[in-house]
């Protein structure tokens, strides 16, 4: 009948469904605790009898002990066929759960600030790019630190990882480079809440090279706009342009363009002039400084 008037089955059923009452909705319970255990040989062991070995525990090898550590404990010494869920909700019942382990901050978090910049190697912002290697079928990783002033990329990581031991060598890199190793003045570094930036490895170089670090709040990547239209353009005119066909082919063709974009490449917020062109203008007072607000 359906076929015949050319009614799909789907729809002759929602309606049919939407026409009738609404049914009382039925709530159901899950399974109930089978209140037992069984041990490696099968033998049934009542939850009474492993609350009190649990309890034993706690008053013994076990006194500070959580859950956790109390499964392993009854699988080794009793033999028990029992996960760390259950022993959670014996002990809930037992009110003997530790209580949560509070993480310690060792580096509080610095948000980034308002500024106004108004030469170089006042303010670096960082970040990291992915890249694509098709002829491989990996990523790879571009870390840049870039100055917000003259726009220049002070220094770069590429590699086929990216950690936090990468980000301290190239921040003295950086300092080096400009030489600011041994000054007292140091730039502010800023970021966002990456793992590799959110380190204690690199917030202890931090405090050791006497550098302040902050991060921008979560999803406000204008906080570091910079270094993320220093992303867009790599992305369109490197990466778009290029199928890398190895690793090696990728390094050779990015780290060029780096060097393109420092020495060559006209920006027009910095009087079409590269970077360091700008730089050196700046210096030899050619030109006007302009005052950056981020």
């Amino acid at each position: 009948m359906l076929r015949v008037l050319e009614v799909e089955r789907s729809t002759y059923y929602a309606y049919v469904n939407r026409s009738q009452p609404a049914e009382e909705t039925i709530h159901r319970a899950g399974r109930r605790a089978p209140g037992l255990s069984y041990t490696q040989d099968g033998k049934p062991i009542s939850d009474e009898q492993i609350s009190e070995w649990i309890m034993e525990f706690l008053a013994g090898e076990g006194a500070n002990y959580g859950y956790r550590k109390l499964t392993v404990l009854l699988r080794r010494r009793h033999q028990l066929k029992i996960n760390k869920k259950k022993v959670y909700r014996l002990c809930k019942q037992m009110d003997v759960l530790r209580p949560q382990r509070k993480l310690k901050v060792k580096h509080p978090k610095r948000l980034a600030n308002n500024r106004v910049i108004t030469a170089s190697n006042q303010l670096w912002e960082t970040d990291i790019k992915y890249g694509w290697v098709s002829g491989e079928g990996r990523f790879f990783f571009l870390m840049s630190i870039l100055d917000v002033f003259d726009r220049a990329v002070v220094t770069y990581h590429i590699g086929l990882t990216c950690e936090a031991k990468h980000l301290v060598q190239i921040t003295q890199e950086a300092l080096m480079k400009r030489q600011l190793f041994d000054k007292a003045e140091k730039p502010v570094i800023r970021s966002d809440n990456g793992p590799q930036f959110i380190s204690n490895l690199f917030e202890d170089a931090c405090n050791e090279l006497v550098m302040i670090h902050e991060r921008i709040p979560p999803k406000t990547p204008n906080k570091n706009a910079h270094i993320e239209s220093y992303h867009s353009i790599i992305e369109a005119e490197c990466y778009q342009r290029h199928e890398f066909e190895s690793y090696p082919q990728a390094y050779e063709v990015v780290s060029q363009f780096i060097q393109d974009y420092n020495r060559i490449r006209i920006h027009g917020s910095i009087y079409d002039l590269s970077p360091y062109e700008y730089r050196e203008a700046v210096k030899q007072g050619a030109v006007k400084p302009k005052q950056i607000k981020v």
